[in-house]
């Protein structure tokens, strides 16, 4: 342990600050699909709310017309 290279020892410290930052930014990244996610989760109900309710409008108007 006493034979410590400087150069190497630089070159590891530059490469761990250098996945530090990725890191940092992947989790950023993360954030923002989570908050997209979630804002899409909210819109695909509304669609389906709005998909059934017309679903349920067209199967009784068209009963209403067959009778």
């Amino acid at each position: 342990m006493a034979n410590i290279d400087p150069v190497e020892y630089g070159r590891l410290t530059a490469q761990v600050e250098n996945l530090t930052c990725k890191v940092e930014s992947m989790e950023t990244d993360i954030k923002e699909l989570l908050a997209l996610a979630n804002k899409s989760k909210g819109g695909f109900w509304m669609g389906m709310t709005i998909a059934s309710i017309a679903g349920g409008l067209l199967t009784w108007l068209l009963t209403y017309w067959n009778r």
